[in-house]
């Protein structure tokens, strides 16, 4: 049916991103999966920054449903909210970077 078909269309959030908390110098990784595959115009977000593909951070995607978000060599400074964005879709999810406390 046409009704059906529409629904169909309608693409959803299967897994969503989860709240994530490493120690500085470390990665952290943030993974969301949709439904149905094929999304386009995939944002990810830090706090109010849009993210780009680059050597700190890797953004990918496999099977045209699982998008993925690594953020290498974390600092404290990027503690914050993680945001997916594909078109109506959001997910966010907290980053949290904590210090290493050092022997005294």
């Amino acid at each position: 049916s046409l009704a059906l078909s529409h629904a169909e269309e309608a693409a959803v959030v299967v897994c969503g991103l989860r709240n994530t908390d490493v120690f500085v110098g470390e990665s952290a990784t943030f993974t969301c999966e949709l439904s149905p595959p094929g999304v386009k115009n995939v944002q990810w977000w830090l706090d109010g920054t849009l993210l780009h593909n680059n050597l700190v951070t890797e953004i990918s995607e496999q099977d045209g449903r699982i998008h993925t978000l690594t953020l290498n060599d974390v600092a404290c400074h990027d503690s914050g909210t993680v945001t997916f964005r594909a078109g109506s879709l959001i997910s966010s999810a907290k980053l949290l970077v904590k210090g290493i406390s050092l022997p005294a």
